[in-house]
């Protein structure tokens, strides 16, 4: 999967470029609350003051492909910075959701983790095509 995530993020025009963070969770821990917990202030510590911030959440809205590429387009035009948030497997804490500008859904199947990387390198990959009049794309 790593090499899937790999080969879409190299893919991408120059002038979108694709980073991954990972914040490792504590493992086979029983209180998910406090992983949460944890997890959001550290994320939230790796994101700047001036950052846009998605968060990637099953109750977020969902894009087709050129909706997503005229977000990418409206996101190139106005922003210094993205920073879309994938969270653990409980999902993203509360402080993370607030901070976030907005919110989107990949898909309303729950998807681990490994494949969400690949979906959205893939997705982003994909309306960058779209915008840059690329064929992947077949509408």
């Amino acid at each position: 999967m790593q090499s899937g995530y790999a080969e879409y993020a190299k893919r991408l025009s120059r002038g979108v470029r694709l980073s991954l963070e990972e914040i490792p969770a504590p493992r086979h821990h029983s209180d998910h609350a406090k992983i949460k917990a944890q997890e959001a202030e550290k994320i939230l510590a790796r994101i700047g003051a001036d950052d846009w911030v998605v968060a990637l959440d099953e109750h977020g809205q969902q894009k087709s492909s050129v909706q997503l590429a005229q977000q990418l387009k409206s996101w190139q035009m106005h922003r210094s910075g993205v920073v879309m948030v994938v969270g653990g497997a409980d999902g993203l804490g509360k402080p993370v959701l607030a901070r976030a500008n907005e919110c989107i859904s990949l898909s309303k199947l729950t998807l681990p983790h490994y494949l969400v990387r690949v979906v959205l390198a893939e997705a982003l990959y994909r309306a960058d095509s779209i915008n840059g009049g690329h064929p992947y794309h077949r509408i």
